[in-house]
């Protein structure tokens, strides 16, 4: 059985962030294997900027490439498939304050994720990407304790 195969969990999940560059599409790069075809998930920025190849780095020691994500603001999602999530789930206060904008008359539910931005970690490289590292595993944690219960854990 998927993991949002009981009633009342999202089928369409939307993460965002400043700017869809580091911490949305690594979230929707780990939640996509949890739920498999039958519910969508994508990601998008306040602003878009190219993709990090840390965070590709990162989703790649656990075998999931996303090297082929391409940023894409709030605005341009709205212009192509509109906004018709479920959830939001918002890892920036920049994203949170804007999704909350563009969803004020809306049936969706938005939640804020505090999540450190790793991209102002300074040092060699091994430091830098131990923290997207960090943030990817906080994100996975995150995802199986809200979006993929039974997931993780003991079972």
């Amino acid at each position: 059985m998927g993991a949002l195969a009981r009633p009342g969990w999202p089928l369409a999940v939307l993460f965002a962030c400043g700017h869809n560059a580091v911490r949305s599409p690594m979230a929707a790069g780990l939640l996509k294997p949890l739920l498999g075809s039958r519910h969508y998930v994508a990601s998008a920025g306040v602003r878009k900027d190219d993709l990090d190849p840390f965070a590709v780095a990162a989703m790649e020691e656990l075998g999931i490439d996303i090297a082929a994500h391409r940023p894409i603001t709030f605005e341009e999602l709205e212009d192509l498939e509109g906004l018709n999530f479920d959830l939001i789930v918002t890892l920036s206060p920049e994203a949170h304050h804007r999704a909350l904008e563009l969803t004020r008359t809306a049936a969706v539910e938005v939640e804020y994720w505090p999540t450190a931005d790793p991209t102002v970690q300074e040092g060699s490289r091994e430091q830098r990407l131990d923290a997207y590292r960090a943030v990817r595993d906080q994100l996975m944690a995150r995802i199986r304790g809200r979006l993929a219960p039974g997931r993780g854990g003991n079972e």
